[in-house]
């Protein structure tokens, strides 16, 4: 058995879910094991994307969630989708500051 933790951020409150799973189980089945998709059941947490202490499990540079096999320790992190893509809120930013001048 190894023990991990499964986190998920919303603004106002932080999930924070330690599981304990089989050698062998990967970032999917510690995210099943976690059950938070009971306490957020408007939210498909298995659609967001997952990383492992900041590093994106995309199935490009990174294996997939359902291929990463979990590691004893391993923090596996769910991410909210962004807002506002970030290029589009720094020509916003400019633009205000463009507009104040």
């Amino acid at each position: 058995m190894i023990q991990v933790e499964v986190v998920y951020a919303l603004p106002h409150k932080q999930y924070k879910v330690k599981v304990a799973m089989s050698a062998g189980g990967t970032a999917l089945d510690a995210l099943r094991l976690s059950e938070l998709q009971l306490l957020l059941p408007d939210t498909d947490l298995q659609q967001l994307e997952m990383g492992i202490y900041s590093r994106l499990l995309d199935g490009r540079s990174s294996p997939a969630p359902e291929d990463y096999v979990m590691r004893d320790g391993d923090r596996l992190e769910l991410y909210r989708p962004l807002q506002l893509d970030p290029n589009k809120a720094r020509l916003l930013r400019a633009a205000r500051k463009k507009k104040r001048k």
